[in-house]
């Protein structure tokens, strides 16, 4: 019998056949396990970023791993010349997710639509479509926006590092800074066609949007007759607490984008269009061959029963909680987030130190700035399991302060 490769060798031919975007791997993984994860050389690591909070049930979860399992026994893909049965349901189950925190919830839902995809960044290229079946083109988007990496997307990505590499990028898009309303007031007219925003900012490091500021955007939009586009593909399905992260504003959007979380593993993004936008795309105006296969519809399926019948929007505030509670140090100088969905600052460019740290001592984290630390757990994570990480932390950081005072690694 072969002996498995080990992680090095595995870099090594990593190296050779795939493209270098996203640089050297941080580690070679074989498997996983609820909110575990192991190498290729057997060690174990807490996982603290989910995938990029995609594995809303951690790893290997019975309920997704059965309707996959059983899904596939009947139909794996048809194309969408034809229907199937969890594709329609998972439709209708969205429709009442999203409405679930909105005026007029059981009309909001009846009068939805969903287009379903592949990813996030494929949600977000259907919605800039549809925002120009309005017959305008201007679009309004956040400073420190991430909306995914195919152009059209892209354009609407605040980051000059992934943007100035594609310019010319498509559309005629003003950006304003988060959570500023008179700057908003004054960026958006009767000639934009929407406005788009992150309930919290995923990429910048777990920002939230301030108090009054998405009803503010409601009402800009509502008087220049452009669309409200709230961007969930991080902060849905359950990771801030709520379904989705714009409910406990209380508006009503008119474009709502999902993925990551929503298929807990297996790729699937939609977009959700409440009212007369969800007319807006017609008959050949948009496609995908992939998008809503019965497949990933089982497993969104499974997801948002499994996330239902545990109570982990309760558990994903209360643990949630203790995580930010925890992360108090006097190395850190905010602590933000909802839920599942975590950002701190440190008083020093470290975090990418501090990730490294972390690593070694068997917990993985995000370092999405130079002092901006992400954690975007599973949302099964138990209060025990975060405790584990919380007593590694004051280690983690004194190591990682202790190795930059040294110079560089």
């Amino acid at each position: 019998m072969t002996d498995a490769p080990t992680s090095s060798e595995l870099q090594q031919r990593y190296a050779q056949s795939l493209m270098n975007t996203f640089g050297p791997p941080k580690l070679v993984l074989a498997r996983g396990e609820g909110p575990y994860v192991w190498d290729a050389d057997g060690n174990r690591y807490l996982d603290l970023l989910g995938g990029i909070a995609v594995n809303a049930l951690g790893h290997a979860h019975p309920a997704v791993v059965t309707a996959v399992t059983e899904q596939l026994r009947t139909l794996g893909h048809v194309s969408n010349f034809f229907a199937t049965e969890p594709q329609v349901a998972l439709a209708e189950k969205i429709l009442s997710l999203v409405g679930a925190g909105t005026d007029g919830a059981d009309a909001t839902a009846r009068s939805g639509k969903v287009f379903f995809t592949n990813s996030g960044t494929e949600a977000n290229e259907a919605a800039l479509k549809l925002t120009r079946r309005t017959g305008r083109t201007h679009l309004v988007a956040m400073d420190g926006s991430f909306h995914g990496r195919t152009m059209g997307s892209l354009a609407l990505t605040s980051k000059a590092a992934y943007r100035e590499p594609f310019e010319p990028l498509p559309g005629e898009v003003t950006f304003v800074p988060y959570g500023d309303l008179d700057a908003l007031a004054s960026a958006v007219g009767d000639h934009t066609a929407a406005v788009v925003i992150e309930p919290i900012q995923g990429e910048a490091g777990v920002v939230v949007a301030p108090d009054g500021f998405l009803a503010g955007a409601r009402e800009l939009t509502a008087r220049h007759g452009a669309l409200l586009w709230l961007d969930e593909v991080q902060c849905g399905m359950g990771r801030s607490g709520s379904w989705m992260a714009f409910h406990e504003s209380g508006v009503t959007p008119d474009l709502v984008t999902l993925a990551k979380g929503l298929g807990g593993g297996i790729p699937i993004g939609a977009l959700v269009a409440l009212g007369d936008s969800g007319s807006l795309l017609g008959p050949g105006q948009h496609g995908t061959t992939f998008g809503g296969n019965p497949v990933a519809a089982a497993a969104a399926l499974a997801v948002v029963a499994t996330i239902e019948a545990h109570g982990l929007l309760d558990n994903a505030t209360k643990v949630g909680e203790l995580l930010r509670a925890g992360v108090a140090h006097e190395r850190v100088t905010e602590v933000r987030g909802r839920g599942l969905l975590v950002g701190l600052d440190l008083d020093a460019d470290v975090a990418p130190r501090v990730a490294e740290a972390a690593m070694r001592h068997g917990v993985i984290l995000n370092a999405c700035t130079p002092r901006r630390i992400r954690l975007a757990p599973p949302l099964i994570l138990s209060e025990e399991q975060a405790s584990e990480f919380l007593a590694l932390w004051p280690r983690i950081l004194d190591e990682a302060y202790s190795n930059a005072s040294a110079g560089p690694s």
